[in-house]
């Protein structure tokens, strides 16, 4: 699995008042990039232990992530990494390929050159980090390309839309990364999709953004096929500190 290490939150610069959403990037990061899978419970003790925040500020934070849908919190019984079933996932990535064709088409009338060198510049980037098999950096690089090609779009509520909806299947985007195959593809797919927008080829740059989103999801659904088959339950947060490593 790919890991990073989680630092602790108590720094003497963060106002108190931003701690709950500290701690939810925090765990966003971890939901996202697989250290807290779905369907995990989390337990607060260790998870206040690891982020070295108090229990007040991280129940807040699960609240957050809730809006988010990327928690489910449940009345007695504590909060857990939200799960999506197959049909929830389909038609999530049905409704983001097509939000993505849409903000690659917009993108294309109304990106700056500017904007555009941005993107080639990102992309760039996501390439030495797929050379050197960075993927929790390579991911990170990529959801600024998808949101940069989003603000191009200059369409407010479709980023707004695209945003909400983008939020709850990161953890799966990311994970539709760990077939090396299909993770080579996936940076191939974007090479195409900078050229399109550097020729401010609309339809093309749809085409491809909604065709990438609809292998995401076959991805993920092959990937999910195969963990399954390995085991029934999900994994829990131990009640003990969570050591990086």
């Amino acid at each position: 699995m790919f890991t990073t290490p989680t630092p602790t939150l108590i720094d003497d610069t963060l106002d108190r008042r931003t701690l709950p959403a500290a701690a939810a990037e925090r765990l966003r990061e971890l939901i996202i990039e697989g250290e807290l899978p779905p369907g995990t419970r989390l337990n607060e003790r260790a998870l206040s232990e690891r982020l070295g925040v108090s229990r007040t500020p991280l129940r807040e934070a699960f609240r957050l992530l809730a809006s988010e849908s990327l928690v489910e919190i449940q009345p007695n019984r504590g909060a857990r990494v939200a799960v999506l079933s197959e049909i929830d996932i389909r038609e999530s990535f049905a409704v983001l390929g097509g939000l993505e064709a849409l903000s690659g088409e917009l993108a294309c009338q109304h990106a700056t050159e500017d904007e555009i060198a941005e993107i080639r510049a990102l992309t760039f980037e996501m390439q030495a980090c797929h050379a050197r098999q960075n993927l929790p950096t390579y991911y990170r690089v990529n959801r600024e390309i998808h949101n940069c090609i989003n603000r191009a779009a200059r369409n407010r509520l479709l980023e707004q839309v695209y945003s909400t909806l983008n939020q709850r299947v990161q953890n799966l985007r990311f994970r539709s990364n760990l077939n090396p195959d299909k993770w080579k593809k996936a940076m191939e797919e974007h090479i195409a999709m900078v050229d399109a927008l550097s020729r401010r080829d609309g339809v093309e740059l749809g085409r491809l953004m909604r065709e990438h989103l609809q292998r995401k999801c076959e991805a993920v659904i092959e990937g999910l096929g195969k963990e399954h088959n390995h085991t029934q339950d999900p994994p829990v947060v131990p009640s003990t500190p969570i050591q990086d490593g």
